[in-house]
């Protein structure tokens, strides 16, 4: 009976924080986010992206916190957890993982970007920039120029559904080379394209027919079913 009344003790326990911990977190959308860092006086912002990706873009006076740092703990323990937190990433991944761990250090009160910076970006919310990063406009649609489809993939390193695609994209490549032209671009090296196509999460696949878009899809697909369209 003691051992029942123990589990049933520690499941209870378990729920409770549990709920505090998601009750603490509110994941929002662009607009609100802004809306929140505007109200707010000094707001807490974090970027819990690599300081790579810190160096080529981020929101206003955010503070970048790796959340793939062995020092994320120790570096945030330094913030105001009865002050509100704000947190975003690349697309919501990483920033959605790092409000958890917030909450659980007793955070009260964490805005979590939904879509991270590609939502932001393509909200135009970013500041005007005429620096070209990666691939420009006119030698993209240089690359459209085919009597063949051509698929164009937009991945990142650190995105796990784009990781899972990569091999048979690869094999792709060159399987079906002469039915369609399959290229992959680095979102992260082609931010100038990444805004101009207006691409707000990733992977990315966008299937182009004498140099139109004919097809899109965004998030995860399979080899079976990606093959369907082409």
């Amino acid at each position: 009976m003691k051992k029942i009344i123990s589990i049933l003790f520690i499941s209870l326990l378990f729920i409770s924080c549990k709920g505090q911990t998601e009750k603490a977190i509110q994941t929002i959308d662009v607009k609100a986010f802004a809306q929140k860092l505007q109200t707010t006086k000094n707001p807490q912002l974090l970027d819990v992206r690599t300081p790579q990706e810190y160096a080529v873009e981020h929101i206003g006076d955010a503070t970048n916190v790796n959340w793939n740092a062995t020092s994320f703990v120790l570096e945030v323990e330094k913030y105001d957890k009865t002050k509100p937190v704000f947190v975003y990433c690349k697309v919501g991944g990483r920033s959605a993982q790092a409000a958890d761990k917030l909450a659980q250090l007793g955070f009260t009160t964490i805005y979590n970007l939904d879509g991270g910076m590609m939502k932001w970006n393509a909200s135009g919310m970013a500041q005007p920039n005429n620096k070209i990063i990666g691939m420009c406009n006119q030698e993209f649609n240089e690359l459209l120029k085919s009597n063949k489809k051509v698929m164009v993939n937009f991945y990142a390193e650190w995105c796990a559904p784009c990781k899972k695609m990569s091999p048979y994209i690869i094999k792709m490549q060159d399987e079906m080379k002469d039915k369609v032209n399959i290229v992959r671009l680095d979102a992260d090296k082609n931010k100038t394209l990444v805004e101009a196509l207006k691409l707000d999460g990733l992977p990315v696949i966008i299937l182009y027919e004498n140099g139109k878009e004919i097809w899109r899809n965004i998030g995860y697909i399979t080899e079976e079913d990606l093959k369907k369209h082409l």
